[in-house]
């Protein structure tokens, strides 16, 4: 759902940016809530991913793809301000370095696809937390509803920005039509991703896991040979001495592989965004990527001229860039956290 540069005009594009940098800013101070010594390794790998699996289209319906957009599995992961920054990071990569998504319309990007579905997939995930038991599965059947709804929602505001400033003449209910109807089906992809892989790692490591926090679990009881629910319940304990290198490893590594490899058979059928532009006539204005020389435009090393080499060696670069970068943010953020404890220690002593 990568809006290009042409589709939405210069005032609203700029005030998305206002808005988008705003929230960034906002997003920068919460993380330093949320970051600890145990998840401010891993947000720079849950970017990397994010921008893999992005990669990896799915075809889901005639003549159409879509792909991972990522605020819910972010928000679960790492937390919701977090959650924005890692995507923030994946987009200004992608547009950047491989002309993907318009660079004067970074703002709605972010506001799009970074904001709109982490904010709608957290609130809802809290939701669905408070009335369900809090069990692991029920993290992974929240994971799923949260990361399905996100999407059309992400198609909602794009509408409601096209409505206000769409440089095409396009009937607006036509636009949300079809945008909402094709993003309901990507959204299913989205969320078997998304649950997938909460599922995954709150198996092994539920401590890693912000959305999974303060879960319970049912003690068993062997009665005659048999296992039964104890009758009290008891809070997961924290595994903070346990190291997180062998997730961080195998994170990394499968990231390699997907953007690697994998990526080499994703489905070429335009995705959502970029079909119902094509049928409706949304991308009439479309403008030429300001990034559109760079060495990896659309995905591939311009210098080989395999096409499955050039693809992966691209995917590779951009996880390798992703990580860097997003680690980089967060050890930042994180250490201002450290920075600001004594203050905040002080602060609590005065006022006892």
């Amino acid at each position: 759902m990568h809006v290009p540069d042409g589709f939405i005009d210069a005032p609203v594009s700029a005030a998305a940016g206002v808005v988008a940098a705003g929230a960034v800013a906002v997003s920068l101070r919460g993380a330093r809530r949320e970051l600890d010594e145990r998840t401010a390794p891993l947000a720079g790998l849950v970017a990397a991913f994010i921008f893999a699996v992005q990669m990896l289209n799915f075809p889901v319906a005639a003549g159409t793809s879509g792909h991972l957009l990522g605020g819910a599995l972010a928000a679960i992961l790492v937390g919701p301000y977090t959650g924005v920054l890692c995507v923030t990071v994946v987009l200004l990569m992608q547009g950047i370095l491989f002309a993907d998504g318009g660079l004067t319309a970074l703002g709605v990007n972010v506001l799009d696809m970074g904001i709109t579905t982490t904010v709608v997939a957290y609130a809802l995930f809290r939701g669905l937390l408070g009335v369900l038991p809090r069990t692991r599965r029920s993290v992974t059947v929240a994971s799923f509803v949260a990361a399905l709804v996100s999407v059309p929602a992400a198609a909602c505001a794009f509408t409601l920005i096209y409505w206000i400033g769409g440089t095409t003449d396009i009937p607006i209910g036509k636009v949300f039509t079809a945008m909402v109807g094709v993003h309901v089906l990507i959204g299913i992809g989205e969320a078997v991703i998304t649950a997938l892989t909460v599922g995954a790692v709150i198996a092994v490591r539920p401590d890693l896991v912000h959305g999974a926090r303060g879960l319970t679990t049912s003690l068993k009881l062997r009665v005659d040979g048999e296992l039964v629910d104890a009758p009290a319940r008891q809070p997961l304990a924290p595994v903070a001495a346990r190291s997180h290198r062998g997730i961080w490893a195998t994170g990394l590594v499968t990231a390699l592989v997907l953007a690697g490899f994998v990526s080499y058979y994703a489905s070429a059928n335009p995705d959502g965004l970029e079909k119902v532009a094509a049928d409706q006539g949304i991308d009439k204005k479309t403008e030429e990527h300001a990034a559109k020389d760079s060495p990896l435009a659309d995905y591939g090393v311009k210098v080989v001229s395999n096409a499955r080499i050039s693809g992966g060696l691209a995917g590779v670069i951009g996880v390798g860039a992703t990580i860097v970068v997003g680690s980089g943010v967060f050890y930042v953020v994180r250490r201002r956290r450290t920075q600001d404890a004594p203050d905040d220690t002080t602060r609590t002593s005065e006022n006892v």
